[in-house]
């Protein structure tokens, strides 16, 4: 457990993969463009002793992860997210399966996320309500941008997805991750626009929205939002990686965070293994905001 000025923190990674995308799995040039946008975001943001060889990237391996997360990266449990992307990976990028697997062995370090995709309509009701017969489901992940059949996104608000939300809730699940961030390799950035998180917060109340990536680029809209649907929750991966090579610009985002949702309501998660939960929590601990940052907004990390 972290310990910060003799205080015991108990970490919990919002925001973390299991992923395997060697070569043998890239179906198409998406494939090898995504994982290669990912790698772009993780050598252009990490610091130097951080930064792994391409080949490693794409199949770190479960005694990796472990390793990176509980045994050196202060990380007491992880949130494990399923991403399929079936139309890019053979065998998809992050799914369930593979997860349940990593979960199993470890059932007391990581929670457990689903995901649904409402353009499967019906079918893809009954294999959620399967899904949540057969495995320890804690959550869901939703990836709006995803392509699937020629369609290249759906939002929260389709006639689909709401039906898709209300099943959610009566199967008992409460915590909704959804992307809401900077696009990847070759997905559109337009659908992943918070704009639809408006509604569904207002129309599921019962349901808990982490918007991971806290909207960015559209940090603004997102905190508008976020401040007045109180089921909305700020999701700090990916904006926290601009601590390293931007730590004024991560000033301001946090600052923004603080000013309009306040403290509560933001997670931690490391998007690993785009970068390593070590750096990211030892620099996030030892931050402090600029006194123009603190005079404007009325904020402190203290």
């Amino acid at each position: 457990m972290f310990k910060v000025n003799g205080d015991e923190i108990f970490v919990i990674d919002g925001h973390m993969h299991n992923w395997n995308v060697s070569r043998e799995n890239w179906l198409n040039d998406y494939g090898e463009g995504w994982i290669k946008c990912f790698y772009d975001y993780h050598s252009g943001l990490s610091p130097e002793d951080y930064v792994w060889p391409f080949e490693k990237y794409c199949q770190y391996g479960e005694e990796t992860l472990v390793k990176d997360l509980f045994l050196d990266g202060h990380v007491d449990m992880g949130i494990l997210n399923s991403t399929n992307l079936f139309e890019f990976f053979k065998e998809g990028f992050n799914p369930i399966e593979k997860n349940n697997v990593l979960k199993q062995k470890h059932p007391d370090r990581f929670i457990l996320c689903a995901a649904f995709d409402p353009r499967d309509e019906e079918a893809g009701m009954d294999k959620l309500r399967q899904t949540v017969e057969g495995y320890p489901v804690g959550g869901v992940k939703l990836y709006t941008a995803e392509w699937r059949q020629g369609s290249k996104g759906w939002k929260l608000n389709d006639p689909w997805a709401y039906k898709y939300l209300e099943l959610t809730e009566e199967l008992g699940i409460k915590n909704v991750h959804v992307h809401k961030g900077p696009t990847i390799y070759p997905l559109s950035r337009d659908a992943f626009d918070v704009n639809d998180v408006d509604y569904a917060a207002t129309d599921f109340p019962n349901l808990n929205f982490i918007i991971e990536h806290v909207g960015l680029p559209r940090l603004d809209d997102f905190c508008w939002i976020a401040t007045q649907e109180r089921n909305v929750y700020a999701g700090l991966s990916v904006a926290i990686a601009f601590i390293h090579p931007r730590p004024k610009y991560f000033a301001e985002i946090i600052a923004n965070l603080l000013f309009w949702l306040g403290e509560d309501k933001i997670l931690f998660g490391s998007d690993y293994a785009i970068w390593s939960p070590k750096w990211l929590i030892e620099k996030l601990m030892a931050l402090e905001l600029p006194d123009h940052i603190k005079e404007e907004y009325k904020v402190s990390l203290i």
